[in-house]
């Protein structure tokens, strides 16, 4: 087994970090066509917000189960870790999965993939300026706050309506939930890195999907939700779903546990382009339009800024 100094060497290679990084924003901007596309295989409706909390749930247990059973073949402490930290677990859970999830699902019901994964960016800016308050060596410098500004000006350029009206292409329901389920994870991923570095990080990740997956069914179902009769194609989108949230979610934590955040976050920024032309190629969605670009840019241009190491 190797040890623990090789193994933050072998996660700290710059090129190491730049490929799983990549890997892991293309995983997560793929999830905004399949969530969408999910929707109509499995007959979800689109306020049927009990519907969706079940088949956000199904799609979490389930990769909470994948990484789970990885970890204890790879004969990490899965059981000793839940038995230890069980509060921090479910916690993590239900702030990093359930609730993210619920605004999350709600909010991509009520808005387009293009728009979605370019909002959801904010949670790169909510988190620098969440960890201004958090860690003494990460301040909030000229550089970040204008990257903070650059960015949250791009957000507001995407709801700009077809005529250019500020507001017009803009819903609470849509939108709005999008940018606070970015603010939720920008919050639970800081406690989630503060957990990583006293329990085994494959662990932690698959108790919290896990278990946050499992309060999400809990609430669909109790709710009176409904996911229809899958097709065997509905089938391998919601595997897919749960593949991708288990290898991303697990990767991009030992990337945390192993390195400075601004040097896994800079990579944050492609998020919002794979999604964007993810959902234009597989949803027929618009991305050409004047505001998309330009929001698109500013955004990453945004976080750029606020992830650049400072010079030495």
């Amino acid at each position: 087994m190797a040890s623990p100094a090789s193994q933050a060497c072998g996660w700290s290679r710059p090129l190491t970090v730049a490929a799983v990084a990549l890997l892991c924003c293309l995983l997560w901007g793929s999830s905004y066509p399949a969530i969408k596309s999910g929707y109509a295989l499995f007959s979800i409706a689109q306020a049927d917000l009990p519907g969706k909390l079940l088949f956000a749930g199904w799609r979490f247990v389930l990769a909470g189960g994948f990484v789970l059973v990885t970890a204890a073949v790879m004969g990490k402490p899965v059981l000793r870790t839940l038995g230890r930290h069980p509060r921090q677990l479910l916690a993590l859970g239900c702030a990093q999965t359930t609730l993210q999830y619920v605004f999350f699902y709600l909010g991509l019901a009520y808005t387009t993939g293009v728009k979605g994964s370019i909002m959801n960016a904010t949670a790169t800016f909510f988190s620098v300026l969440i960890a201004h308050w958090f860690y003494a060596n990460d301040r909030l410098s000229t550089a970040k706050a204008l990257g903070c500004a650059v960015g949250f000006a791009g957000v507001l350029t995407v709801t700009l309506g077809g005529n250019g009206e500020l507001g017009s292409g803009f819903s609470w329901l849509g939108e709005g939930s999008v940018v606070l389920a970015a603010l939720i994870l920008a919050a639970s991923s800081i406690y989630g890195k503060q957990l990583s570095q006293r329990m085994d990080a494959m662990a932690m990740t698959g108790w919290q999907l896990g278990l946050g997956g499992l309060v999400l069914v809990l609430i669909g179902g109790l709710s009176g939700g409904g996911m229809g009769l899958p097709s065997l194609q509905a089938l391998v989108l919601l595997v897919y779903l749960a593949l991708l949230s288990s290898a991303a979610f697990t990767l991009w934590s030992l990337l945390l546990k192993y390195n400075r955040v601004s040097q896994v976050t800079i990579y944050n920024f492609t998020v919002p382009v794979f999604g964007s032309v993810l959902s234009a190629l597989f949803l027929g969605e618009t991305l050409w339009a004047w505001h998309y670009v330009l929001a698109l840019a500013m955004v990453c241009l945004g976080i750029v800024l606020v992830t650049r190491e400072p010079a030495r």
